[in-house]
């Protein structure tokens, strides 16, 4: 609520002011540009072969989870206990890899925020400058996901014209 009063406030000073406010949607800009799609297949490689061992490793205990089931009742104390200890050890090194490889901080993040990053960097300096040259003051993100932008105008979208000036690399 908090935002949107202050969001507001911005729109109404800058309105008076007589500043141009625009918008972009990261997420097409994202999407259109070559480099995005480029770093997309580089993460993809890297998280393919993490995600088939994680595979491998639910496959494995599901399998041993199933023929101890089958197994079970023929079983004395000692073997269940040592087939339950068996299940909680796999179990165990699959919430640790997934959590080493998939967390928010584990390797598969840090990979890809060492790909995305620059790119990220030059999407801003694209906007910033095609910001510049058109004499924007501000310029919002809107995407199908966040909405900061509440409304906005279609002529005073730079999303295309961002694109563009990535694409022309200029």
């Amino acid at each position: 609520m908090l935002s949107i009063i202050a969001l507001t406030f911005a729109v109404t000073c800058c309105a008076s002011a007589q500043q141009k406010v625009g918008y972009v949607n990261s997420t097409k800009i994202f999407q259109e540009i070559p480099e995005a799609q480029d770093a997309q297949k580089r993460i993809d490689a890297i998280t393919r072969p993490y995600q088939d061992s994680l595979a491998a490793m639910e496959k494995q205990l599901t399998g041993k989870i199933e023929e101890y089931q089958k197994r079970e009742a023929l079983m004395n104390d000692a073997a269940k206990k040592a087939a339950q200890q068996e299940f909680g050890d796999l179990k165990r090194k699959y919430d640790e890899f997934r959590a080493d490889k998939f967390s928010n901080d584990g390797e598969i993040a840090k990979q890809t925020d060492k790909i995305i990053n620059p790119l990220k960097e030059k999407i801003l300096r694209a906007i910033e400058s095609v910001a510049k040259v058109e004499k924007y003051t501000f310029v919002f993100d809107q995407t199908e996901n966040v909405k900061v932008l509440l409304y906005g105008d279609p002529k005073e979208d730079l999303t295309n014209r961002v694109i563009d000036k990535l694409k022309r690399g200029k």
